[in-house]
């Protein structure tokens, strides 16, 4: 921006005082600042932006400031809160403010800036899954008036009169539609709208107003309101709000009142992997293009959401390991699997035709057979390519493609290229080609390459991928459907990534979770952790681009793992298992502490604690043999593992030699012992730090601290709890702050945070500073003490649901355990009865329905949930329908819906029950599925559900009537 005022000369008879004000809270110690892009508010600096003073009025905290600028001045800025040494503690989110003084004002006229804090939910609104999906018809209205213009030639030369410049937010708003400002004063129509100020459209979802009063009409009330040409009037929610005018008697008060306060908008959608969507059209798996089929499926269900896990391309290792959606191959590429061969091209030749419809007949099994499949789609993709080769890749839409991926696409292809040549991911067997450089990438991807016909292929299918995701994308924003899509935390070990990019990951560690609901044993994901301190010198610029690349076709998405941008639990290399690893950062156990407390005997609390009794109840007879192979006695009755076989992963390797020699008949109960036994410690010696320490997660589980004196067991047990729950919050909260703040502003999507697991305190609040959307699942509740969740009290950002990918259905939840579905029939729905050993749909209407009535933003289900609801649906075996077992490292992703979207399109039932569900929740439901909802019962109406159970009667079955209120 241009500041005229800089150039202007200006004195101080001439000058304009600019007041700044905005009533904030802050703890003691705590200041605000303003910051923005002029010298005189610190250039960006927030060590010398200006420091406000805070003033009561009332029930707020007023913090006040004044610079005095030219007339032309003009600047963005934003508020900041600061300690005593002025660091920054938080800061506004959303856009830069932006300050555009009204023209010809005079010398020592004070123009007064009345602000609200804008906090991170306060942009929810202006996401583009909002702005460009949801409220995408609120978009179409032409500009009035343009922001910053405003209209003052009526202010009495006495002084005597105020201008008031009226501003508000509203993404949300039908077409003939208007928004007024109403108030207590004659000249706001004194609360009739008809005598209101009609506000004009100022672009970006904003509209404004002036309004010139006296003096003698403050103070006074006003609110804002929407009214319909059908003469519908809506106002806005909460209190009126007020305008006092105080001493320092501004000439003119620029009011930005935030958004304009209506019913908190909620809505609904449904969840499925890909690859699980079944259509007639589809090759063996669900299909990109079967995207828009579902769209309108949704439509027709009410629902505005559409949640996909990962896509893009996991070809790790050739087999179906890489059915795994989180290990990705390439965060940019799109997975190969998705691709609709007969979309290719329009002059198919009738033999490949004949080979698609083949292969269609012979994939369309009950799962995902994912070898098969991607053999199919490369081979049949092969064919096509070959015939279009030079008219898909001298076409002006590849061009423009390839020069806005390139970047990307040419490393990518490289490495597909690579791996099949070296017949492995692992670049680090890739000779001369296994230090990346741009120099060696340009010859092998140049026109001249040998292989230059195999690159081309690779992009040739990207190039499709793009083009089909993107159609689907489009059409999904056209419906009114929001494209949800998923971040893994972590990317495959051997990915286009780790070798393009091997600064940006720690290759000698591995990522997981500590023991948590999904798994009691921990998680070992086998990805390398970020290097966050490399990441940071170009701003997270890797982070960025992907982030970017994401919103081409996403308009929300969900952060997986999000604990993880806090902090990860970090294990080493040679781990197989995730029990025995720390949190990164941290602040350790130093050597000097223990030592203060103690603690001398570092090695005996930090070495595997084996004794020969241990030996004997872990494997009985052979006992010896095993101590023979494995171990070494270095004191009586006391033993240390062999040096061969002091990790996990050479456990693994000698076992798998021993078994080759026939000397072991049951491999995996010996592995499971000697893993118990290598994690039988009470510390971790710091790998990079000896004199550094973590304590052993569980750690009062082993024998190891079992062993120990009472001292040492207290000093352990207080050192353990200020680890894990004490001494890392401020600094988990910092990290957090300095990672996330940048990816979520490298895009307009909405984001939403997968929160489950083992929680710190400061997740939550940071979450809700930087407008990040919760995640609830009733069977994990975050409130301790509870066993389920209870929807009704859940926060208004979150997502909630009854069951997710990561856990078993509703109903194989429901079938699983006879003794909870009692508790939760107890406890959740109100009766003694005994339940239902099935989960038949009126149970799951109910569950359903208490989601649907959540005040959480997004109710979203599971499609197999959503297809309880109806009992033609729940012939497969629950059991079948689960989607991953966090609990198996080498989990088949191969699940696939039994029914086709094409037969789901017609069943009208299930559509109205979904979607009478949402209307009568007050969720928000596209215009195309808009409709009355049907006429609703009495007793409904007055809040009671009857559900009707199954039940027996000293041996007769009956059925029995559960009125639930």
């Amino acid at each position: 921006m241009v500041n005229l005022g800089l150039f202007s000369g200006a004195s101080s008879t001439k000058s304009v005082n600019v007041r700044f004000r905005l009533p904030y809270y802050t703890q003691w110690g705590q200041s605000l600042i303003v910051c923005g892009s002029e010298p005189l508010i610190g250039s960006w600096n927030v060590k010398k932006g200006l420091l406000l003073s805070p003033v009561h009025q009332g029930d707020e905290l007023i913090w006040c400031g004044s610079i005095a600028v030219a007339s032309g001045f003009g600047c963005e800025y934003n508020y900041y809160v600061v300690d005593d040494n002025r660091n920054v503690l938080r800061w506004e989110k959303g856009n830069r403010r932006e300050l555009i003084l009204p023209q010809g004002l005079q010398g020592g006229e004070v123009v007064e800036l009345r602000d609200l804090w804008q906090t991170g939910a306060d942009g929810i609104p202006s996401k583009s899954a909002f702005k460009n999906v949801i409220f995408g018809r609120s978009s179409t209205w032409s500009i009035e008036r343009p922001l910053g213009t405003f209209f003052h030639n009526n202010l009495d030369q006495d002084g005597d009169s105020v201008l008031v410049h009226f501003k508000i937010c509203c993404p949300n708003i039908e077409e003939d539609t208007a928004i007024y400002v109403i108030g207590s004063s004659s000249k706001l129509g004194q609360w009739e709208v008809k005598n209101g100020i009609a506000l004009s459209y100022g672009g970006d979802s904003t509209w404004h107003a002036d309004c010139i009063l006296q003096n003698s009409d403050f103070p006074f009330q006003y609110k804002y309101c929407k009214h319909g040409r059908a003469g519908n009037i809506s106002s806005e929610f909460g209190r009126n709000r007020d305008l006092v005018l105080d001493a320092s008697s501004p000439r003119y008060i620029l009011l930005s009142d935030g958004m304009l306060r209506g019913v908190p908008w909620c809505g609904s959608g449904v969840a499925i992997p890909m690859f699980s969507v079944r259509s007639e059209a589809d090759l063996g798996v669900g299909e990109f293009l079967d995207l828009k089929l579902l769209v309108d499926w949704a439509v027709q269900s009410g629902l505005h959401l559409v949640q996909l896990l990962p896509v893009n391309d996991t070809s790790v290792h050739g087999m179906w390991w890489d059915s795994y959606p989180y290990s990705s191959l390439s965060v940019f590429a799109l997975h190969p699997l998705y691709l609709r061969v007969q979309a290719l091209s329009e002059n198919i030749p009738e033999d490949i035709m004949l080979e698609i419809q083949k292969a269609k007949v012979e994939l369309d099994g009950k799962d995902v057979d994912y070898e098969a499949t991607m053999a199919a789609k490369l081979s049949l993709a092969r064919k096509i390519f070959a015939l279009e080769r030079d008219s898909i890749l001298n076409s002006s839409s590849f061009e423009e493609y390839f020069s806005q991926n390139g970047e990307w696409l040419k490393p990518y292809a490289a490495f597909c290229f690579l791996r099949d040549f070296f017949e492995t991911s692992d670049h680090s067997q890739w000779g001369r080609f296994s230090q990346f450089s741009k120099d060696k990438l340009e010859k092998l991807v140049s026109k001249d390459s040998l292989h230059y016909d195999v690159i081309c292929f690779h992009y040739y299918i990207q190039y499709h991928l793009h083009q089909q995701l993107s159609e689907a994308s489009n059409y999904g924003r056209k419906k009114g459907v929001v494209l949800k899509g998923d971040l893994p935390i972590g990317v495959d070990r051997n990915s286009v990534d780790t070798w393009v990019y091997p600064n940006l990951f720690r290759m000698n560690t591995s990522t997981g979770a500590p023991p948590d609901y999904f798994d009691k044993n921990g998680q070992n994901w086998g990805f390398p952790t970020y290097n966050w301190e490399e990441m940071s010198k170009d701003n997270y610029a890797w982070w960025r681009a992907r982030l970017t690349q994401m919103s081409n076709y996403f308009t929300a998405y969900r952060i997986d793992h999000i604990l993880g941008f806090f902090r990860i639990w970090e294990l080493p290399e040679h781990a197989m298992t995730g029990l025995v690893g720390k949190f990164r950062p941290s602040i350790p156990l130093s050597q000097e502490e223990l030592e203060r407390e103690g603690i001398w005997d570092f090695n005996r609390l930090s070495c595997p604690y084996i004794k020969a009794e241990f030996l004997q109840d872990k494997f009985g007879a052979a006992w010896g043999f095993i101590a023979s192979q494995f171990l070494n006695e270095y004191q009586k009755n006391f033993y240390e593992f062999k040096e061969d076989c002091d990790t996990e992963k050479k456990i693994v390797t000698k076992l798998k030699s021993l078994v080759e020699k026939s000397l072991l008949p049951n491999p995996d109960e010996i592995r499971r012992g000697l893993f118990d036994l290598i994690k039988n410690i009470v510390l971790i010696r710091d790998p990079e730090d000896p004199k550094s320490f973590y304590p052993r997660f569980n750690l009062e589980d082993t024998s190891s601290f079992n062993d120990l004196d009472d001292h040492s067991k207290n000093v352990m047990k207080r050192l353990y709890h200020d680890y894990y729950f004490q001494r890392q919050e401020d600094l988990w909260r910092k990290n957090a702050l300095k990672t996330l703040p940048v990816l979520l502003d490298s895009s307009d999507m909405l984001a939403c945070g997968e929160d489950l697991g083992l929680i710190p305190s400061c997740v939550h609040p940071v979450m809700e500073e930087l407008g990040l959307i919760g995640l609830r699942i009733q069977r994990m509740p975050s409130e301790p003490g509870l066993e389920f969740g209870i929807p009704s009290q859940y926060s208004y950002m979150t997502v909630c649901a009854p069951s997710c990918h990561d856990c078993s259905t509703l109903r194989a939840w429901w079938e699983e355990d006879e003794e909870r579905r009692g508790r939760f029939l107890k406890n959740v729905i109100g009766s003694d009865i005994v339940p239902p050993s099935q989960c038949i749909p009126e149970i799951a209407h109910f569950i359903i329905k208490q989601h649907f009535e959540a005040p959480s933003m997004w109710a979203i289900f599971p499609l197999q949930d959503l297809l309880a609801l109806k009992e033609e649906y729940t012939t497969r075996p629950a059991k079948e329908e689960t989607i991953n077992d966090p609990t198996n490292p080498k989990h088949y992703w191969r699940y696939r819906n039994h029914v086709t979207l094409e037969s789901l399109m017609k069943d009208r039932e299930l559509q109205e029950t979904i979607k009478g569900l949402a209307l009568e929740s007050g969720r928000s439901v596209p215009h195309e599925a808009k409709a009355a909802p049907k006429p609703v019962p009495a007793d409904v109406e007055a809040g009671i559900e009857n559900i009707s159970l199954a039940t027996q009667s000293n041996g007769t079955p009956q059925v029995e009537t559960l009125a639930v209120k």
